[in-house]
C-alpha cells in the first residue's frame, strides 16, 4: 500500500475485470472502503483479513459509480460491518440494474447490493475520521460517477474517469464521450498537477502526466 502523509491507501485487484478496490485509513485506524469488487470468497477474505490484520475500523462504504465490477462486494461489506453506504443519486439506476445482467457476465452468485444510505453531493466535503474527501460529480462513464479528492494528502480516488494514459469507456448505458471529456478537462485537469490518481483499473498516475499525454487529447 501507499502512505501519503497521515493517510494510507491500500488497493486490491478483484474479479474478472481486474478492478481496483481501495481501503483508505487515518492515524486513528478509521477506514473507508471504496468500490469493493470482491466477488469470490477468497477475495472477500483477502479484504476482510487485511482490515483485521491492520486493526482498522471501517466507518463508511463509498462507490465512485455502480457498474458491476465496482459493487460486487457491496453486500458483503454492508453485511459484515453495517456501515453507511454512499453513492451519487444519478447512479441509483445503474446500481439497481446490476441484478438484471450479473448472470450474463458470469456472476451467477451476485449478492444484490443494498441501496445507498446517503447520496453524495457534488462539490461537497465529507469527513471520515481524519480523511477529508471533496466529492466531484464526473459523469461520462456513468451518469452518477464521482471522484474522491483528498486535498491535504494530494490524491484522488477517481474510479473509471482517468486511467494511466487512457480513460473510461463511454459505450455503456449512460456513457457519453463529450460529457466525459468535460469531466476530465473541467474537473480532473483542474486538480493540482502533483495529485496522485488512483484508478479503477490499472496502475496509478498523476494529473501532471495525464494532462501531458493522456489519449483523451486525441478526441
Amino acid at each position: 500500500f501507499c502512505s501519503i502523509m497521515g493517510v494510507k491507501v491500500a488497493s486490491f485487484q478483484f474479479n474478472a475485470f481486474q478492478e481496483n478496490s481501495f481501503v483508505v485509513w487515518d492515524s486513528e485506524r478509521n477506514c473507508v472502503i471504496i468500490d469493493p469488487g470482491c466477488y469470490e470468497k477468497h477475495e472477500e477474505k483477502e479484504l476482510f483479513d487485511f482490515i483485521e490484520n491492520e486493526g482498522l475500523k471501517p466507518i463508511a462504504l463509498l462507490n465512485t459509480h455502480a457498474h458491476i465490477d465496482h459493487i460486487l462486494g457491496n453486500a458483503a461489506v454492508k453485511t459484515k460491518y453495517a456501515i453507511p453506504f454512499y453513492l451519487h443519486k444519478d447512479d441509483l439506476n445503474t446500481l439497481q440494474a446490476v441484478a438484471s445482467y450479473a448472470q450474463v457476465y458470469g456472476f451467477e452468485k451476485y449478492k444484490i447490493s443494498p441501496d445507498p444510505d446517503f447520496y453524495l453531493e457534488n462539490d461537497t466535503e465529507y469527513k471520515f475520521g481524519e480523511i477529508s474527501f471533496k466529492v466531484f460529480h464526473t459523469p461520462g462513464h456513468a451518469p452518477g460517477h464521482v471522484v474522491f479528492f483528498e486535498e491535504d494528502n494530494e490524491f484522488v480516488i477517481n474510479g473509471d474517469v482517468l486511467f494511466n494514459g487512457s480513460f473510461g469507456r463511454v459505450d455503456l448505458p449512460g456513457g457519453d464521450l463529450q460529457t466525459l471529456k468535460k469531466s476530465i478537462f473541467d474537473i480532473m485537469f483542474q486538480l493540482p498537477e502533483n495529485t496522485v490518481v488512483f484508478c479503477g483499473h490499472g496502475p496509478k498516475t498523476t494529473i501532471e502526466k495525464e494532462k501531458k499525454d493522456n489519449y483523451i487529447h486525441q478526441f
